[in-house]
């Protein structure tokens, strides 16, 4: 994962590679590397660390040619070394890939019993490997036209990728090929840029701004032979595909939103690559297990832990409140969830036998710093939950888990708390292997259900425009109600907070087996009540709820899972989402509750991005 840039034309490929890769640094990043194709053949130079190290090997080993592909590497699959970066290189096969081979591990097996010996750690490597066996079992003139106008190369990426299950963006070279260079992409951003006697490949804008603004953005399962003169977009099913290129004129702050109108909308939008980065490399559906290398917890440290004690403040708190759930349902361990702000001040019963988890964005968040140090002060061993590389809590935490949701300029936070809940389900099924508590069988579910996540998300995402409508009919409402019961209580809260930070509108979110115990007295016509009502544990309850709502005038808007006839009789605006596990639900359930948030506030003038009184890390008490 991270970024991906390419180059064919007349200049020095190296430099416009290496500009481009620093271009996208704000992503992170562990390992660099390019492929350089020229007069000298196919050279590949690759480092550990940041581009500053792959410029030093650059000038110590300089290459030349006109095209060539560079990534920057976050590991996931192995360790971030130089043998792992990318590019990777067999038999003349170069490639760059962002995203994961979800089969890797058959593919790898059934080449190395063909004789095939692997070099890094990668899954990425399997690429190369697929697609030089491709070229070797259709010899032929690499670059000649095939039958259907096709070359040898794009051929032999397009049967590769018939092997390949998984999410990708990959630009590959050949070397007995210095005319193309053959992309294709798959759930994972892929852009080409048009310059003069020139093109361009990058994984995202800005990396190519200095050089076009001529830009054709890939769609899903599409294939692109990219030469000098012009590039050649196909289905990977075959099917031609006719796209002009899109004028980006944007300003570098526009560019960095992809041109989105605000950078909250662009990272709800980013929720589904988010989420798949945040698992991407941990998980293993055929053992059933989850592998998190920065967390050194085995079954003696496991089996020690009394309970769990959760401290965060603000959306992490929410997302806390989701982790308890899931801990205590798969790994059977008591948890409690604590406002960070107030656990310091309370004089807590800590012990070393209690495991302390620190949730937090930036992991700088003065309230939850100072609660994880006075947990360890008391003997705690402390996991933070962090998505900043280096941040204060991943440093002084025994352990550390990283989210990978990338830079959230966006105040209010929306793929950094996606991806805390996937973080956290992934813990909580890495406990109940540990404990013993959570079977082969059952875990195995769990995590197909976990993969399925950001495909979900991107369908909700597609049912925006109906969002919108909805939004604009209630952004004239002074108050609203969320309600939610189980893993979807902490969404109704979460929905509210969302909602009074960018808008300014009133909102509360309520347990539904609460509402009759106050919040009730305040529904009437002019209430819009948001029900979290997802077909799984205490459904019926919550449809009680929601007749309850209606007896008294109040607008339903329901949260539901597809195909549920019955929320269908009793809501007024229905938004529908896939029939998830309970497990997964927070995840799916967040996402139309920010995409109303957001255009209510964006209708009624609100300043989305930064909104009024608020920071982005709070970072004093």
């Amino acid at each position: 994962m991270c970024g991906i840039v390419g180059y064919i034309g007349t200049d020095d490929a190296a430099r416009i590679l290496v500009d481009g890769l620093r271009r996208l640094e704000y992503r992170g990043y562990d390992s660099a590397g390019v492929a350089v194709l020229g007069e000298q053949g196919l050279q590949v130079v690759r480092c550990e660390g940041k581009l500053v190290g792959l410029e030093k090997s650059l000038a110590e080993t300089p290459v030349s040619g006109s095209m060539g592909i560079g990534h920057t590497r976050w590991a996931t699959h192995g360790r971030p070394t130089e043998q792992n970066a990318h590019p990777h290189r067999f038999e003349g096969v170069a490639v760059v890939h962002n995203g994961i081979i979800e089969n890797h591990l058959q593919l790898k097996s059934s080449l190395q019993a063909a004789g095939h010996r692997f070099e890094s750690e990668t899954d990425t490597e399997i690429f190369a490997h697929l697609i030089a066996a491709e070229l070797s079992a259709e010899p032929g003139s690499p670059g000649g036209d095939g039958a259907d106008g096709t070359d040898a190369l794009t051929e032999a990426v397009r049967r590769a990728l018939v092997h390949v299950r998984g999410t990708y963006a990959i630009a590959v070279l050949h070397e007995k090929d210095p005319s193309e260079i053959v992309v294709a992409k798959n759930a994972s951003p892929l852009i080409l840029g048009r310059g003069e006697g020139a093109w361009f490949v990058a994984s995202d804008v800005p990396a190519l701004l200095p050089y076009t603004r001529d830009i054709i953005f890939l769609e899903e399962e599409e294939i692109a032979t990219v030469r000098a003169d012009g590039a050649r977009i196909a289905r990977i099913s075959g099917e031609p595909v006719e796209r002009a290129p899109t004028r980006i004129d944007w300003s570098p702050v526009m560019a960095e939103k992809d041109g989105h109108k605000h950078f909250m909308h662009k990272e709800i939008h980013e929720q589904p690559r988010a989420i798949a980065d945040t698992l991407r490399g941990r998980v293993s559906v055929e053992t059933g297990d989850v592998h998190l290398e920065e967390v050194a917890i085995g079954e003696k440290e496991a089996a020690e832990i009394s309970r769990v004690v959760i401290v965060a403040c603000g959306t992490s708190w929410h997302a806390a409140l989701v982790g308890k759930l899931a801990i205590e349902r798969l790994a059977r361990l008591p948890v409690e969830v604590d406002l960070a702000s107030e656990f310091r001040y309370r004089e807590p019963v800590i012990d070393e036998n209690v495991l302390v988890m620190a949730i937090s964005q930036s992991g700088e968040t003065a309230d939850t710093l100072a609660a994880m140090r006075e947990a360890q002060r008391l003997g705690a061993k402390v996991l933070g939950i962090v998505n900043v590389v280096g941040s204060a809590i991943a440093r002084e935490a025994e352990h550390v888990l990283y989210t990978h949701a990338g830079p959230e300029i966006g105040v209010a936070s929306t793929k950094c708390f996606t991806t805390q809940l996937a973080a956290l389900t992934l813990l909580a099924i890495r406990l109940g292997r540990l404990r013993g508590t959570l079977s082969d069988a059952v875990a195995r579910s769990h995590l197909e259900c976990l993969l399925k996540v950001p495909g979900y998300i991107e369908e909700i995402l597609g049912n925006e425009r109906m969002l919108r409508d909805t939004a604009i009919s209630v952004s004239a409402a002074a108050d609203f109600l969320f309600l939610g019961r189980g893993f979807n209580f902490p969404i109704a809260l979460e929905g509210a907070l969302k909602l009074k930070e960018i808008s300014y509108i009133h909102a509360e979110g309520y347990a539904a087996g609460e509402m009759k115990h106050g919040p009730i007295a305040l529904i009437d016509e002019g209430l819009p009540v948001v029900i979290v009502a997802t077909k799984h544990s205490a459904y019926e309850k919550v449809v009680a709820n929601m007749e309850e709502v209606r007896a008294r005038g109040g607008r339903v808007i329901a949260v539901a899972s597809q195909g549920d006839d019955q929320i269908g009789l009793l809501a007024d605006d229905i938004i529908w989402l896939p029939d998830a596990g309970e497990l997964v639900d927070p995840m799916l359930t967040v996402v139309p509750l920010q995409l109303l948030a957001y255009h209510v506030a964006d209708y009624n003038g609100t300043d989305v991005d930064q909104p009024r009184n608020l920071a982005k890390s709070v970072t004093v008490e």
